[in-house]
C-alpha cells in the first residue's frame, strides 16, 4: 500500500480559512475530496471500495463529490478501511459535524422539496452562479408578493400558512445571497417575462423595481434576451450554473424539471449546458440595453391597472 496523504489538518487550512467554518455543502465536498485523496493514495479504484459501504460505484463517486449528504456509517467504514491515524480520524469527524449539521433552510422542508434545499445549499458556498430563466423572474430575485402569486400557480392547494413559508424561504434566500460580495450572480432573462404579468401591475412594478436596484450593484448582472432581434436557440427549461471557491467539484449545473432535478456533473454534459449559457450570454442584449428593457417594461406597467 502507498503512503498516505500528508497529514489533512495541514492541507484543510490551506482551503478552509480559520476566521470562518465551512457550511454543510462545502464541508461535504471537502470531505469527499479527502476520501478521494485516501482513496487513491491506496491504491483503491470506485469498484474496490464499493463493497465496503455496502453500495454501488455511483455512491462512492456521488460521497466522492460531494453530491449527496454523507452518512457516518459510510465515511468512517471506509475511514476505518484507508487505515487512518487518530489525526485524521478527529478531522473526518469534524467534517462530519459540519455537513450534517442543520441549516437555516432545513426549517423549511415541510415546504420545499429536497432537490431544492440541495440547490440552496450549494448557492451558500457558490463563488459564481448563473442563471437562465425563460418564464418566470429567478426564485433568487422574487418580491414576495411576486412570489407569492408565483406559489399560488404551481400550489393551488397549499394553505395560506405554507404559502406563507415558502415566501419566507425565497425571501431569506434572496437576502443571505444578496448580503456580501459573494456570489456574483448573472441572470439571463427571456423577454417574455417582462411581458408576462404575475398579479397586478403593483406586484409586476414591485418585481422589476427591485431587479433595476439589484442590478445597481456590483454583484448582479442581469440581461435580457430580446426575442425581437432574432432567433435564439434557448433551452426550453431554466438552468442554473455554479462556480465554487473551495474544495470538491470546481463547478455544476442545477437543472430543474416539474417534479425533479438534475445535478449535472458530468463533464460532458457539463460542458453543454455551459456553452448554452455561454452562446445565450452572447446573444443577450447589453447591459445598458437590458436595463432600458427593464424600464419600457416598468413604463407599461406603471400605466397598467392595479387589478389582477
Amino acid at each position: 500500500m502507498s503512503a498516505l496523504p500528508a497529514p489533512l489538518p495541514d492541507r484543510l487550512a490551506s482551503i478552509l480559512p480559520l476566521e470562518r467554518e465551512p457550511g454543510r455543502a462545502a464541508a461535504g465536498r471537502m470531505l469527499g475530496q479527502e476520501l478521494r485523496g485516501w482513496r487513491e493514495a491506496c491504491g483503491l479504484t470506485l469498484r474496490d471500495v464499493a463493497p465496503i459501504i455496502r453500495g454501488s460505484v455511483s455512491k462512492v463517486s456521488r460521497l466522492e463529490r460531494g453530491e449527496s449528504p454523507p452518512k457516518a456509517r459510510d465515511v468512517l467504514d471506509l475511514a476505518h478501511h484507508y487505515g487512518l491515524g487518530p489525526e485524521e480520524m478527529r478531522t473526518v469527524e469534524r467534517l462530519l459535524e459540519f455537513a450534517q449539521d442543520c441549516e437555516w433552510f432545513e426549517h423549511y422542508s415541510d415546504v420545499t422539496p429536497s432537490y431544492l434545499r440541495r440547490l440552496i445549499q450549494l448557492e451558500g458556498d457558490a463563488e459564481e452562479i448563473c442563471v437562465y430563466e425563460n418564464l418566470v423572474v429567478p426564485g433568487i430575485l422574487q418580491t414576495p408578493e411576486y412570489a407569492a402569486h408565483m406559489v399560488r400557480a404551481v400550489m393551488p392547494s397549499a394553505s395560506a400558512e405554507e404559502i406563507d413559508r415558502v415566501v419566507q424561504l425565497r425571501t431569506q434566500r434572496r437576502l443571505r445571497l444578496m448580503d456580501g460580495e459573494v456570489p456574483r450572480l448573472t441572470v439571463l432573462l427571456d423577454s417574455g417575462i417582462l411581458h408576462r404579468r404575475c398579479g397586478n401591475a403593483r406586484v409586476m412594478r414591485e418585481q422589476i423595481t427591485y431587479l433595476l436596484e439589484a442590478e445597481d450593484t456590483a454583484k448582479v448582472n442581469i440581461r435580457v434576451l430580446d426575442m425581437t432581434s432574432g432567433y435564439v436557440a434557448a433551452p426550453p427549461y431554466p438552468i442554473t450554473h455554479l462556480k465554487f471557491r473551495d474544495g470538491g467539484p470546481a463547478e455544476l449545473a442545477y437543472v430543474e424539471h416539474i417534479n425533479g432535478a438534475n445535478y449535472v456533473t458530468r463533464p460532458r454534459a457539463l460542458d453543454d449546458h455551459r456553452n448554452a449559457l455561454s452562446n445565450l450570454r452572447i446573444a443577450a442584449s447589453s447591459r445598458d440595453k437590458s436595463r432600458g428593457l427593464l424600464n419600457e417594461a416598468l413604463d407599461r406597467f406603471t400605466e397598467g391597472p392595479d387589478t389582477p
